[in-house]
């Protein structure tokens, strides 16, 4: 099987002609904390306070939100970022959304979602859980679906950039390596492999011989 371009390096490739529009195709990892991080701890507080939460509830709700998370970034990382685009507009889409990401899987400038795209879907999926649940149930449970997507994010940085002397961080990044160099039709967990061992998405190990 043909494999598709790869960069080692940390070079990043222009994606717009646009100067405007580049600069918005590139962000800080840090970006992610300071606009995020304030959403957390004002959905939290919106919970416990005015909502009167009890704590247990908005652990219960927020490990909902979180467990929620697990299953969003799979099903996007898989059936999203990962579609099959036909005609060159649908390969120029799929390029901008993550094809560049697989090709230049080292540039540190491409690694969170940038605002312009994580702003809008994160805006979405508030008011998508409005109809599902009431006002204070939504907080606590979109401050633990905000919580792992920011995990997500963080994570995914440190995956290509951190070396890990946890054995949880360091198998979490050969299952996401493997995605990148072995297998792109594999592995589409990030922050965890859960939704791949459910789906039977992981990557297929070669049997043990057995030596005499």
């Amino acid at each position: 099987m043909a494999r598709n371009y790869v960069s080692n390096s940390t070079e990043s490739s222009r994606m717009f002609k646009s100067n405007f529009l580049e600069a918005f195709s590139k962000v800080h990892y840090s970006v992610p904390l300071f606009i995020f991080v304030p959403v957390i701890l004002y959905f939290s507080w919106k919970a416990l306070g005015p909502g009167e939460m009890v704590w247990y509830n908005f652990v219960g709700v927020v490990s909902g939100g979180l467990f929620f998370w697990t299953f969003t970034e799979y099903f996007m990382h898989r059936f999203v970022f990962h579609f099959t685009p036909r005609g060159k507009f649908m390969e120029r889409i799929h390029f901008i959304f993550h094809g560049v990401h697989h090709d230049y899987p080292n540039d540190a400038k491409r690694l969170v979602m940038p605002p312009s795209v994580s702003i809008p879907l994160a805006t979405a999926f508030y008011f998508l859980f409005t109809v599902f649940l009431s006002e204070y149930y939504v907080a606590a449970f979109y401050s633990g679906f905000m919580a792992g997507y920011l995990f997500y994010d963080m994570s995914h940085y440190a995956l290509h950039h951190a070396n890990f002397k946890s054995g949880f961080w360091k198998k979490l990044k050969k299952h996401h390596m493997q995605h990148h160099y072995s297998d792109a039709s594999k592995g589409y967990g990030v922050s965890s492999d859960i939704w791949d061992r459910v789906f039977d998405s992981n990557e297929t190990r070669a049997p043990k011989s057995n030596s005499i």
